[in-house]
């Protein structure tokens, strides 16, 4: 096989309050790439649809991931890669990590599979840093593994797949600004105060438990974020209304999705998850800004081949 089209889906990142290690995969949206091997080494962009991205691949996101796994290699031929952009950037629904997942996995495929997950999302974390100018795979990890990811470890990279249950569904509105991660970062608070972590690794634990024992209740009581959302959910206009909607429509709960401005809900049920998209439509629809909203379930199998 010499060609191979992919699916590198969308995810959402933090899930409240697992801030820079938790993640879920989302099944509607996301980016479609092609990756060939050819007779010229090295790596090569050499085709992009649907945002202005850079086509050297040092400079852009798949493309350093792409790079760090040829390294890793010896092979006497090269690759190039297609990438048609659906997830726009700075969205907060994975994009770059769409992009870094999505080189290594399709280059993976065509050599044989000598590397496992973990392993290729080690490479693609490197791409990943060149979005949010620090190594993190809360996106990376559920856009590989599909699913909901518990990223343990850096140093040395270790992820633990969380089961989903059956009746969950994702709500996500994106509204059509742009925030970088980088910038988000740079807002928050270098220390904490010992309560807000108690709170936080309460929550979080609780959370973990929840989604294992499938218990939505408890799952509704841990999507609380007392220590990152304070502060980036200044950037994104109208949160606290949205949050208030959603909660009133019969979510289980809200928050940031990644680093903004998209805002995620989870839900039990189709029915429910539908009516949070009318409730978010309705805040947004009395602004200035469009926005796009996505319903899906938990997308469980991640990355996946088309072809």
């Amino acid at each position: 096989m010499n060609e191979i089209k992919i699916f590198s889906p969308a995810t959402v990142a933090n899930v409240a309050c697992g801030f820079d290690v938790l993640g879920f995969c989302l099944d509607s949206v996301g980016d479609d790439m092609v990756i060939r091997k050819v007779e010229r080494k090295g790596i090569h962009i050499t085709h992009i649809e649907g945002f202005d991205l850079p086509y050297n691949a040092e400079e852009n996101v798949a493309g350093v991931s792409a790079l760090a796994m040829y390294n890793a290699i010896d092979v006497d031929f090269g690759f190039e890669i297609e990438i048609y952009k659906n997830i726009k950037p700075g969205s907060g629904i994975g994009s770059s990590a769409a992009s870094a997942v999505g080189s290594v996995f399709g280059m993976n495929e065509l050599i044989g599979r000598p590397f496992n997950k973990t392993q290729l999302t080690e490479f693609a974390i490197k791409g990943e840093a060149l979005a949010s100018k620090c190594e993190h795979a809360d996106n990376l990890a559920p856009a590989m593994f599909g699913g909901f990811t518990l990223v343990k470890s850096i140093s040395p990279l270790e992820i633990l797949e969380i089961p989903s249950p059956e009746d969950l569904y994702a709500t996500i509105i994106h509204p059509q600004i742009e925030i970088k991660t980088s910038e988000a970062r740079a807002i928050l608070p270098k220390e904490v105060a010992l309560s807000n972590a108690i709170t936080q690794w309460a929550n979080f634990g609780s959370l973990i438990h929840g989604l294992h024992t499938s218990d939505y209740g408890l799952i509704q009581r841990s999507l609380q974020d007392v220590i990152v959302e304070p502060y980036r959910s200044q950037l994104i206009p109208n949160y606290h209304d949205v949050k208030q909607a959603v909660i009133e429509a019969g979510a289980l709960g809200a928050g940031i999705s990644g680093s903004g401005p998209s805002i995620f809900s989870l839900s039990k049920g189709l029915e429910t998850a539908q009516k949070v998209k009318e409730a978010m439509s309705q805040v947004y629809s009395k602004t200035n800004i469009d926005f796009e909203i996505h319903v899906t379930k938990i997308n469980t199998n991640g990355i996946k081949v088309l072809n």
